[in-house]
């Protein structure tokens, strides 16, 4: 096994990037999947995708007992909503978007033509009424540059058109990532590159991985939800991302005490099931792999319960980065939590068997 100092290299790194900064909004997540199927593709044996744009990369196919590794491709976005006679648009959302983030940002917006760019407009502090002064989705709206409808809907740009925000990938103080949409990209190069690991070390498996990039989740887990049709596996491990709490703003008795740079976080929850959640437990302490602990008293909110309440119940782990930002334009997340996460889910992948009896009781 690689040291950590080896598992994000400066080639990974510059792939990070350009994966990050590449969009792929719920429902339209397919320029994003095609970089990963073919980051992915050297170094497992087959591949498959369906008719909405999930990705399932295969090692050693065609056994019976079947294991998944996933993470979510999709990003939080925008639609043009309406368009308005002097020429700007107004929105609707798709996914957990903030209108408080939107004023001054720019855009662009992804047309049958090609990506036209614009900006989040936003009244000056000198001239806006105070009570009005709080964005929301009544009073944002994105300026492109046009005086009327037509010359806009002349740009291409119509109902229904997807709105990602325009930024870069950029590393603070080395240690820390930061970018749009590293909720999830980071999972969907953590996966990724464990199917590198396993190549490289020339691990066998006893079992079929699927490492699986799902889309949709950002509106309800539903890539995940055909995935689990698709493949029906007898174990998961799903990759997200979780909150980093000790930040302004928030508190750590209502969420937790999470924090960046101590580890990947190992959730315990209803869908959670026991024992593969024991068991990431035990390998990372066998392999010194920096940890914390996360509780939640429903549904996690991720894909992991997607997978956990199908087909009669598929045993599944959850694995999260802590993240802070989630869902702006700055998410960060910690180069240690990365590696942390690519080191348990290639180590665990090894711990799996298809003996390994997940039953609580007979």
């Amino acid at each position: 096994m690689p040291q950590i100092s080896e598992i994000i290299t400066d080639k990974e790194l510059e792939w990070i990037g350009r994966y990050i900064e590449n969009p792929a909004p719920t429902g339209n997540e397919r320029m994003g999947q095609r970089m990963w199927l073919d980051y992915i593709a050297p170094y497992v044996d087959e591949h498959i995708t369906d008719i909405y744009g999930n990705v399932a990369a295969i090692v050693n196919p065609g056994k019976d007992f079947r294991v998944v590794i996933e993470a979510h491709a999709d990003e939080i976005a925008w639609y043009v909503h309406t368009i308005t006679n002097d020429g700007y648009i107004r929105v609707e959302s798709t996914g957990g978007t903030d209108p408080g983030i939107s004023p001054s940002q720019r855009v662009n917006i992804h047309t049958k033509d090609g990506m036209v760019q614009g900006i989040f407009g936003w009244p000056a502090i000198h001239v806006r009424p105070m009570p009005e002064a709080t964005p929301d989705k009544s009073n944002i709206f994105i300026d492109v540059g046009c005086f009327s409808r037509d010359e806009v809907e002349g740009l291409g740009i119509q109902v229904g058109d997807l709105i990602t925000y325009e930024c870069q990938f950029k590393v603070l103080n080395k240690e820390f990532y930061v970018g749009r949409a590293l909720d999830n990209r980071m999972g969907g190069f953590a996966i990724a590159r464990v199917a590198q690991l396993l190549k490289q070390e020339n691990i066998e498996l006893p079992y079929t991985l699927y490492i699986v990039n799902a889309v949709q989740e950002e509106v309800g887990t539903k890539g995940a939800q055909m995935m689990v049709e698709t493949i029906k596996p007898q174990c998961a491990i799903v990759v997200d991302v979780t909150h980093a709490t000790r930040t302004p703003g928030l508190s750590t008795d209502k969420e937790g005490d999470i924090e960046l740079g101590k580890g990947v976080v190992i959730t315990k929850s209803p869908p959670i099931h026991n024992k593969p959640r024991s068991l990431l437990q035990e390998v990372a302490v066998d392999h010194k792999i920096p940890v914390q602990l996360a509780a939640v008293s429903k549904e996690t909110g991720t894909d992991a319960d997607a997978f956990a309440y199908a087909g009669g119940g598929i045993p599944t782990a959850l694995l999260s980065f802590p993240l802070r930002y989630m869902h702006t334009t700055v998410e960060t997340t910690h180069r240690t939590d990365v590696e942390s996460t690519i080191r348990l889910l290639y180590h665990s992948q090894q711990k799996i068997t298809p003996e390994f009896d997940f039953h609580y009781f007979k």
